[in-house]
């Protein structure tokens, strides 16, 4: 290298070493800050807890952005020059001026949108090199003239070239300019972004949540975002990229996790899939709370002190049918058909009571005589268990157990009788949305809250006497003190602060708080593969974002799921209607190209209409297929782990099931290695053609196949290897 880059590297390596410097600064003056909060002498708990939060969400922020904290350097025809990275530092002085500029602020878009052609007032595009906290190395761009971006091209596949570890990297250093166009759209809407394997939609998608939670830091940090994928194997893979961006307010979860307490991740049969799935199971639903609305075949005798009483099925219908107008659900309900049948039972009851000596008339008497009739009912176990009976108050894990499990309920409530099944409670991924569903349908027992609620008042009731005593012995003599600060002692001193202290900081995290809570809204939620998702997955999120601001990704191409989308536009039209923006991303940054023309063969015989994504590389080495019989599959696989494991990067074997040591293409969705082996193509094809392009393109750089049988006619151009 010249000296005079060495000079210039050495220059650069003390100016990021000085914004490290400014990083630990600021980390160690939130950190202080936040400590202090916990403390939070001096505050009611109230804005405590919204300090801490605050300061933990800064100090998260700093902690998680070390590696790689500067990655590149803007050079404007102006001469003034921009450092960018993953987050803004800025001088402590009166001006406040960055020192480093976040790539998603305004005036860091060029580093991803310059180009020779369209220079932006930019001479110069400086990318670093860099290992942890030191910058290696550095290739520059002269944007000044067409055909300068040379090097840019060399930084991008530079990227994808590296070997791949566990986690999806960001890009924050190569977005390109289609994907930095997507990033940051000015749409508050819905948006959906398709691409085939390795164009980078999963990325792109998390680099526009953290645009949006910097772009809109105050609408969206109380709420946070969502972000929902296929599995939990997907979601461990891009689980850093949002904290490595400097965000954490954002929760991640699958479909199966949407139900608060519950973590499902077994599969239905595709036609249970489909059957559950679709909008036609809410009728299900509804009629199967209104089975659970009885009448009494025969009329209950309720015995009180002095009278007998029934519940006929007059009374319950009249009940029933004040219950169902109210509008309120099932459990809430309840208490108007209670309300309906207590109000017959005693007016009979009191009818009878006074028959010859009490009229209406005589309201105070009559009042006096109900009153003591509905405390008789209260404590009646015989009257409580026909309330149970006629208007049960219920759980969604049991109404649907019940209903899956008797063919008579399943036949009432209208559905199909292929949904019966013995465990009741074997719950699967398909069955969540139904039970949110139920959480609406049935609402809350408010026997609970209010129990609930009664003993939190006495709690609170308790600390107040508490607080006020301890004022009491603090208080001084009026006598002895001066005046002021006699004031401000008081004022100081209020029992109501004082019990404010005793309450426990919640210090939990938003990303604790909103997945414990059934109820809570995001302000912005990323749908990724979802083309997988139901109608009724829809309904779920739908509910979880009223704003109706989503990013979804993925690509109809892909799709397995028999309740799963076939149009975008029949999936999102009952909830925005044409209020949607559709992107396409068509570059493969992943599969390299020898790879993905032998995915596109397959592609071509499912899904003719759909172009493959054009690879923006090659890799010199030609996928290869090998036919192996008996054990030999077995030496095989074993052969393509041992030899993969003495290389850098991560590999994975993918087959039907019965493969040792192999896992099915499902669990791969969104995934990428450096090295995949396919077993068995044939098999995988036979279930799901869709199945085997996902499992041909997830790899970056080698690709192998074994197989028994022939070799499926949709695959081609792969070379076959002989042992002898």
């Amino acid at each position: 290298m010249s000296q005079g880059y060495e000079e210039e590297l050495r220059s650069e390596r003390d100016h990021v070493a000085g914004l490290y410097a400014r990083l630990d600064a600021e980390r160690a003056r939130v950190k202080g800050e936040y400590e202090a909060a916990l403390g939070g002498k001096g505050i009611g708990a109230m804005e405590r807890d919204v300090g801490v939060r605050s300061l933990g969400r800064q100090v998260k922020r700093l902690d998680v952005v070390d590696n790689g904290l500067c990655f590149g350097r803007l050079d404007a025809v102006s001469g003034e020059q921009s450092y960018i990275g993953r987050i803004g530092l800025f001088e402590e002085d009166d001006d406040y001026r960055p020192v480093l500029l976040d790539w998603r602020a305004p005036a860091a878009r060029p580093f991803y949108t310059a180009t020779g052609a369209n220079p932006e007032d930019m001479r110069r595009r400086r990318q670093f090199h860099t290992r942890g906290r030191r910058v290696l190395g550095f290739t520059d761009e002269d944007l000044g003239r067409p055909g300068g971006d040379a090097q840019g091209d060399a930084a991008l596949l530079a990227a994808v070239n590296a070997p791949r570890g566990e986690e999806m990297r960001d890009i924050v250093a190569t977005i390109q300019a289609e994907q930095d166009e997507i990033i940051r759209l000015d749409h508050p809407g819905m948006l959906v972004i398709e691409g085939g394997p390795g164009t980078g939609k999963t990325v792109v998608a998390l680099h526009r949540v953290a645009y949006l939670l910097y772009t809109q830091r105050e609408r969206m940090e109380r709420h946070g975002a969502l972000v929902v994928g296929p599995n939990p194997a997907f979601l461990n893979h891009i689980g850093r990229v949002l904290p490595s961006l400097g965000e954490t307010d954002v929760v991640f979860t699958t479909t199966g996790d949407l139900v608060p307490g519950l973590h499902v991740t077994a599969e239905d049969t595709p036609e249970a899939a489909r059957l559950k799935g679709s909008l036609k199971i809410l009728d299900v639903l509804k009629a199967a709370v209104a089975d659970r609305q009885r009448l009494p075949a025969e009329p209950v005798p309720i015995a009180l002190k002095d009278v007998t009483v029934r519940i006929d099925a007059e009374t319950a219908e009249w009940a029933r049918q004040e219950a169902r107008d109210s509008g309120l659900p099932h459990n809430e309900a309840r208490a108007v058909f209670t309300d309906i049948v207590t109000y017959v039972l005693t007016e009979r009851a009191i009818g009878r009571i006074g028959k010859g000596w009490l009229s209406r008339d005589d309201r105070d008497e009559w009042e006096s005589m109900r009153k003591g009739l509905l405390e008789d009912l209260a404590g009646d176990e015989k009257f409580t268990a026909a309330l149970d009976e006629l208007w049960p108050i219920l759980t969604p894990q049991a109404l649907l157990a019940s209903l899956y499990t008797s063919p008579d309920r399943l036949r009432a409530a209208g559905a199909d009788p292929s949904l019966l099944r013995a465990d009741g409670e074997a719950w699967t991924v398909s069955d969540v949305p139904l039970l949110d569903e139920l959480v609406d349908l049935l609402g809350r027992d408010k026997t609970a809250e209010k129990a609930a609620e009664a003993a939190a008042a006495r709690a609170r009731k308790a600390e107040a006497d508490y607080a006020e005593g301890v004022f009491q012995a603090m208080k001084l003599d009026r006598e002895e003190m001066d005046e002021d600060v006699m004031l401000s002692a008081e004022n100081l001193l209020y029992a109501e602060d004082l019990a404010d202290r005793f309450v426990e900081a919640d210090t939990r995290t938003l990303v604790e708080r909103a997945s414990a809570d059934r109820d809570w809204t995001y302000r912005h939620v990323v749908v990724d593969e979802a083309q997988e998702l139901s109608e009724m997955d829809w309904r779920v999120l739908m509910r979880r974002c009223p704003g109706r601001s989503f990013t979804v990704v993925g690509d109809l191409a892909q799709r397995r799921s028999a309740a799963g989308a076939r149009a975008w536009d029949a999936m999102l039209a009952p909830y925005v209607a044409d209020r949607w923006v559709y992107r396409s991303l068509t570059v493969n940054y992943r599969t390299p190209a020898e790879i993905m023309a032998v995915a596109a063969a397959v592609l071509a015989g499912f899904a003719p209409d759909v172009k493959p994504p054009e690879s923006v590389r090659a890799c010199g080495i030609p996928p290869w297929s090998r036919q192996v019989t008996g054990d030999d599959r077995t030496t095989a696989i074993e052969e393509f782990v041992r030899d993969e494991a003495g290389r850098e990067g991560t590999s994975v074997v993918i087959g039907p099931p019965g493969v040792p040591g192999a896992v099915p293409a499902s669990e791969t969705k969104g995934l990428e290695f450096d090295a995949v082996l396919v077993v068995e193509p044939a098999a995988i094809l036979a279930d799901s053609a869709a199945d085997l392009y996902v499992a041909l393109t997830r790899a970056t750089q080698r690709l192998g196949v074994l197989h028994e049988g022939p070799l499926p006619a949709e695959l081609t151009g792969l070379a076959e290897v002989v042992r002898t």
